[in-house]
């Protein structure tokens, strides 16, 4: 491998480390602090915190491989996640950030959902917290595979750390910067880090279409065109082959980012109210560039593949077999960081979000209630070390696809919280019974879904993606339930 790549590679690792230090040198003497950065986050980093850490290894990865292999029909994902990001920011960002604050100042989910409900305070934070830490550590292994398939790609045989295969061996180093700046600055280097990512992520995905379509061996639009034409001219079709349960499956995506905890919290840690707007517009506009980018990526990557007689094995790889073949070392390396930037950026949100969730939600709240803020901020490090390791072992299948596992964790977390997050900010008659029935409904029904098989084949027909029925069970279970137990004591007087 060039000295070049080694070169960019360590410059961004020491970079990230560097950041973890002077944000531990900032803010981590409170629980508040080490967990949400005090509440003192600005709009710019705020958007690009909340864009990073949403994307992952997907974004370079997962996408661009749909793209490779389904065209332009599998760009209706990224359509649906940029209406409900849009949804998300005004709706949800700025009562999210008034009312954690009204109740009690909350600073994790769990907690916010305790005193928004305290009839079911404490059966609403243990089963919130379960869901968090069982669906992030699936989460966070989709971005170790992720760093995995990069070191694996990029680095065949260079690795080999302790006899570990290339694959292991990128899990390794994937993880071990990511706890380094984590477990040492915590959400304050989580989000300056996402910041810096986010930037790196939409450069990366600017040049690489750019010279993909355009470089030596591109042909430009009119060429990849035709070429894809050849190949199969269904790519080049946003609705062709599409059935309406396919359609309804890619853009409901968009749904599930009103349940994201590790997103949502960057509502509760921006600065003030009046910073949201600011907020969404700075990442609406981050977001439609990077997913503009992506999709070229993949499906110009497959017109140049296909003109340069290209064998790629798998699809979502081919971010990295291009960055290899059309840069010089020193940008590869860049590009390479670009593709660890979206990968580590959501694995150091989510395992934050897992490690409050453990901290705040069952240590403070059953072992050590009077627990000091230096002693809660240590438990919390160590926290983030144990979901790490956990997740550490659910990647070790090399074989995992990362779209797969976002996708079951996305939805997971879509239909267990976005239901209760909306009512609980925007309708005053949910109660705690209802909020407790919503998020069982709509976790298990995602979960019985997936095991089922029916997100792969439904009623001998297409699949339907499981956060669809679990979204609207867990709706209902809301309403109904709030409806037919409603408690005057409960009931909130909410912003509008």
């Amino acid at each position: 491998m060039a000295t070049g790549v080694w070169i960019s590679l360590f410059a961004y690792f020491a970079l990230m480390i560097a950041i973890g230090f002077y944000a531990m040198r900032k803010s981590t003497s409170t629980s508040e602090d080490y967990m949400l950065g005090g509440r003192q986050l600005s709009p710019q980093v705020a958007a690009l915190s909340a864009g990073a850490s949403d994307m992952s290894g997907w974004l370079l990865l997962g996408l661009p491989g749909a793209m490779f292999v389904s065209g332009l029909g599998s760009a209706w994902i990224g359509i649906g996640l940029l209406v409900g990001a849009f949804f998300n920011w005004t709706l949800v960002a700025p009562r999210l950030r008034e009312q954690t604050l009204h109740y009690n100042d909350a600073i994790t989910i769990p907690e916010f959902l305790g005193n928004r409900f305290p009839t079911q305070a404490i059966p609403l934070r243990t089963v919130s917290a379960i869901v968090i830490v069982i669906f992030f550590a699936v989460y966070t292994a989709s971005g170790l595979v992720a760093g995995g398939k990069l070191f694996e790609s990029a680095f065949a045989g260079v690795l080999n750390i302790g006899g570990m295969s290339d694959y292991a061996s990128g899990v390794v180093i994937t993880l071990g910067v990511v706890l380094v700046y984590t477990v040492v600055g915590g959400f304050l280097a989580v989000s300056m880090t996402d910041f810096v990512q986010g930037c790196i992520m939409m450069l990366a995905l600017v040049i690489m279409p750019a010279v993909v379509l355009f470089g030596e061996g591109g042909g430009g639009f009119s060429q990849a065109s035709q070429t894809l034409n050849e190949v199969d001219p269904t790519l080049l079709s946003w609705t062709e082959g599409l059935t309406i349960v396919g359609w309804l499956s890619a853009v409901t995506w968009g749904l599930g980012y009103f349940g994201q905890p590790h997103i949502i919290v960057r509502f509760m840690a921006i600065r003030s109210q009046k910073d949201v707007p600011i907020a969404r517009n700075i990442g609406m506009s981050w977001m439609l560039i990077s997913l503009i980018g992506a999709v070229s990526l993949g499906i110009f990557g497959r017109a140049y593949a296909v003109r340069n007689g290209m064998n790629v094995e798998d699809p979502e790889t081919i971010f990295i077999i291009l960055a290899d073949l059309l840069f010089h070392p020193l940008v590869t390396g860049f590009l390479y960081a670009a593709l660890l930037a979206a990968i580590m950026s959501t694995i150091s949100s989510q395992l934050l979000v897992s490690s409050s969730s453990l901290t705040e939600d069952f240590y403070r709240l059953f072992l050590r209630k009077e627990a000091s803020e230096k002693e809660v901020v240590a438990v919390g490090r160590g926290s983030v070390v144990v979901v790490g390791l956990v997740a550490a072992v659910i990647a070790s299948d090399p074989t995992s696809q990362v779209l797969g596992l976002v996708s079951n964790a996305w939805a997971g977390f879509g239909a267990a919280f976005g239901p209760l997050i909306i009512l609980s900010l925007m309708w005053p008659r949910t109660n705690g019974a209802g909020a407790l029935a919503g998020m069982v409904v709509g976790a298990v029904t995602v979960m019985l879904w997936i095991s089922l098989g029916w997100n792969g084949s439904f009623m001998g027909g297409p699949g339907v993606y499981e956060i669809i029925p679990g979204f609207i069970a867990a709706f209902i279970a809301i309403l109904v339930v709030s409806s037919v137990t409603a408690d005057a004591g409960e009931y909130q007087q909410i912003s509008r």
